[in-house]
């Protein structure tokens, strides 16, 4: 019997709801016996299709700004459009750069505190064009994925650097290399997103199955790390919301002073919105300990406020007055030791420590993490907002992922430890009685040893006589009651289906081939070779795989 290997090519749709494309080796055939494509998905070269993509989510997000760009200039006192539109192209494009977080040098300082719900314009498009990417190009492998985020992030990097030349003036400066850097970045990122889970939903494997590409401690750090930083994300948000609550009222007042009319009151308003994520992480630093500025000299955190004269700015009212903090503010320093206990046990649970001496160590690195994660949200978030008294804005980065590290990681380290304990101390094997040893079955997988143990110990203990008179105090309520905990199943990851392990097999890239000689068939004078042995369409164990 022959050999049969897998096809060069596999279908990039395979589990999709979409139709299938051809199976030719070029991919420039449509409508084959595996399905037809789309009208316009044509299977283009990668690097062109990323350069294209790249340009139209620049366009796209370059044309929004510069409608609103063109309402602001209509609503606010301006000359004629044909003297002023130079202008106006000018602003969309550095509007444009501040979306992509990139900042400006002007006479005496430099703007660096930029809103960061901006960036999620940008972001949004650059999803939308990996998509795109992936549905029309041959990517039939998970490596792939970053050669696809390469073909979008180079082009857009290059459109990020020529947009930084475009949006030079004698008064505004945007960084060269801000704008390189930030470019490939958030394209490589939000692109290969993109591009990744448009595969995943094509090949009909579920997104969930992505962490499983994660050894267990990395994996479990992620989690825990995630958990701390959104519960002091989560915080941060509440504290904005109850001081803009209270202070609603100078707020409205302010507005009222400003009289942008209506025009400019929606895109005073959008402003705002485009700052709330800023605020959030500035609340986090508040609870955490060091606060934040809003100046120079200024401070603001639970040691005390002082701020003096701020900008007219209606957001601002959610600073609290000059003078000591808010007594309910104070109830914010216990969150970020809740959000290392949360981060610990999230960490344990997800990999146990076998060494129990191991468990606060990982806990610590958990709070490490959070502290590195906070400390680059305060540079992302804080920044200067010009010269002389606002060139100090935001909170200390180092000192908020310092004071994050400690705090987090102690308590992170304290409750992975307890938390593990309490783990082996359920679910670690009791010796069995000899009756239930001669029930237990010929064979267990040995992953599952611990498992089957615990089972059978609990099957004894529910097996054993009660009292003839039906009372179970003879029975320990101790042992009761860690007889039935012992009795409920551990949380384990659901086993994968054989479709799904097929679906795997071809996204990631390993195919095997059959017809392959086993050592020993040939004994007696057997001519005939393995396969006959091993029937038809067995596969060869003795091989490795065709190509990885």
């Amino acid at each position: 019997m022959g050999r049969v290997s897998a096809p060069a090519r596999p279908s990039p749709n395979r589990g999709g709801d979409r139709p299938r494309r051809g199976s030719s080796g070029t991919g420039g055939g449509s409508g084959g016996a595996g399905g037809g494509l789309f009208a316009g998905d044509q299977i283009r070269p990668l690097y062109a299709a990323g350069g294209l993509a790249a340009a139209a989510s620049a366009g796209i997000g370059l044309a929004v700004l510069m409608t609103l760009t063109v309402a602001g200039w209509v609503a606010a006192p301006h000359g004629t459009f044909g003297e002023d539109i130079g202008e106006v192209l000018v602003t969309a494009v550095q509007a444009w750069l501040v979306g992509h977080h990139v900042g400006f040098a002007i006479p005496g300082g430099d703007v660096a505190m930029l809103p960061l719900g901006l960036v999620v314009l940008p972001g949004l498009l650059l999803y939308r064009a990996g998509r795109r990417l992936a549905r029309t190009c041959e990517l039939p492998r998970l490596r792939h994925l970053f050669r696809a985020a390469l073909a979008i992030a180079g082009p857009y990097a290059a459109i990020a650097g020529t947009l930084a030349l475009i949006g030079q003036t004698e008064a505004v400066s945007p960084s060269m290399v801000q704008a390189l850097i930030a470019g490939f970045v958030l394209a490589f990122v939000a692109g290969g997103a993109g591009v990744l889970f448009q595969l995943l939903r094509d090949k009909g494997i579920a997104k969930r199955r992505l962490l499983e590409l994660m050894p267990d401690r990395p994996r479990s750090l992620l989690v825990g790390t995630v958990s701390a930083t959104g519960t002091l994300l989560a915080t941060g948000a509440l504290l904005f919301v109850v001081g803009l609550a209270a202070g609603f009222g100078d707020a409205v007042s302010t507005t009222r002073d400003l009289g942008p009319g209506v025009v400019g009151g929606v895109l005073l308003l959008l402003i705002q919105l485009l700052y709330v994520p800023n605020a959030v992480v500035f609340g986090l630093a508040y609870a955490v300990g060091p606060g934040f500025a809003v100046g120079a000299g200024t401070i603001v955190a639970p040691t005390g406020v002082s701020v003096g004269a701020l900008p007219v700015f209606p957001m601002l009212a959610a600073l609290p007055d000059d003078g000591p903090a808010p007594v309910l503010s104070l109830a914010a320093l216990a969150v970020p030791f809740a959000a290392g206990g949360l981060g610990g046990v999230l960490t344990q649970r997800s990999a146990p420590a076998v060494v129990s001496e191991s468990a606060p160590l990982w806990g610590f690195v958990c709070g490490v993490t959070t502290g590195l994660s906070c400390a680059a949200l305060s540079v992302a978030a804080g920044g200067p907002l010009g010269a002389e008294r606002l060139a100090d804005v935001g909170p200390s980065a180092w000192q908020v992922g310092l004071i994050t590290a400690l705090e987090v990681g102690l308590a992170a380290a304290i409750t992975a430890w307890v938390a593990n304990w309490r783990y082996y101390r359920r679910y670690a094997a009791e010796p069995a009685p000899a009756d239930a040893d001669e029930a237990e079955p010929e064979a267990a997988p040995a992953g599952d040893e611990a498992v089957q143990r615990k089972r059978r110990s609990g099957a004894a203990r529910t097996a054993a006589p009660r009292h003839q008179d039906g009372d179970r105090s003879a029975v320990p309520r101790r042992r009761r009651v860690r007889a039935a905990v012992s009795a409920l199943p551990r949380p384990r990851l659901p086993r994968r289906r054989a479709a799904e392990e097929d679906d795997g097999e071809d996204f990631y890239g390993i195919t095997y081939e059959a017809g392959g000689e086993v050592p020993g068939a040939r004994e007696g004078g057997d001519t005939t070779g393995g396969d006959a042995a091993r029937g038809p369409g067995a596969p060869d164990r003795h091989r490795g795989p065709d190509r990885v």
